[in-house]
């Protein structure tokens, strides 16, 4: 794809995700959208695109920190609840509540009971979400290891993308099959009828930004915007399902 394609293209939907806005604020939808994937699989990218011409008043983007001592000692889902979206907003987690799916258990950050309770735990959690009023769209953002390889190297190399480096970066190789193996059980887990999980193929960060805006607009905007942005390319947005841990569509 050209950059000139690729520009015109990501503004005749961000156009339209404004125009969703537009709607949404007189409506009062309630919208969370949750950011999932390895590494350096691009979801800041993403997100950037999503949000740049979005309000900055119904508009938020939640990357919360590690717990504090005193957060260590609440519920689990307690930091989150704050930052639900009201009428109006969306609300975008930048990695969220499955920190405890993925990096927690690799990293030994909580104990095989926590992560247990958990998965129990959130698709109750979440259903509760729904049945308030917030769509919950959960995006798994998956690249294949040599990619992944590439792009810590470059950020690494890069003195723009220094705040993106982080200690994890240095053993998300070493635990590539660890964290796919995380990825797996919080698939199979997590993925429910109220609130499914959407894979996206994310080697191609172009093509992988545009498909997740049409995904967002298929499940959010009412028909008219919808099919003015086209339906997201199924080759690389997929609803999760048992069969694509197995069959190349994400990545071993």
């Amino acid at each position: 794809m050209s950059d000139k394609t690729y520009d015109k293209t990501l503004e005749k939907l961000q156009v339209a995700l404004v125009r969703w806005q537009q709607l949404a604020l007189e409506r009062g939808d309630k919208v969370l959208v949750i950011f999932e994937g390895r590494d350096a699989a691009g979801k800041d990218g993403s997100i950037k695109r999503i949000v740049e011409h979005l309000s900055i008043r119904a508009t938020r983007v939640v990357a919360l920190p590690k717990p504090t001592e005193t957060e260590r000692t609440q519920w689990y889902f307690q930091r989150y609840v704050s930052h639900l979206p009201a009428a109006g907003e969306l609300v975008i987690f930048n990695r969220s509540w499955y920190n405890r799916a993925g990096v927690e258990p690799v990293m030994g950050f909580c104990t095989k009971a926590e992560h247990e309770i958990f998965l129990k735990d959130v698709p109750g959690f979440e259903a509760m979400l729904v049945e308030s009023g917030v769509t919950v769209i959960k995006l798994w953002l998956d690249i294949d290891k040599d990619e992944q390889e590439k792009r810590l190297d470059a950020r690494r190399s890069d003195p723009l993308k220094a705040l993106k480096v982080s200690a994890l970066d240095a053993v998300a190789q070493e635990k590539w099959k660890d964290y796919s193996n995380a990825r797996d059980k919080m698939l199979m887990r997590s993925s429910t009828e109220l609130t499914p999980w959407v894979c996206v193929r994310a080697n191609d960060k172009k093509t992988a930004r545009l498909n997740i805006i049409r995904q967002l607009l298929q499940q959010i905007a009412p028909s008219d915007i919808r099919k003015g942005a086209g339906k997201p390319d199924p080759a690389v947005v997929f609803p999760f399902e048992a069969e694509a841990l197995g069959d190349g569509r994400l990545a071993r």
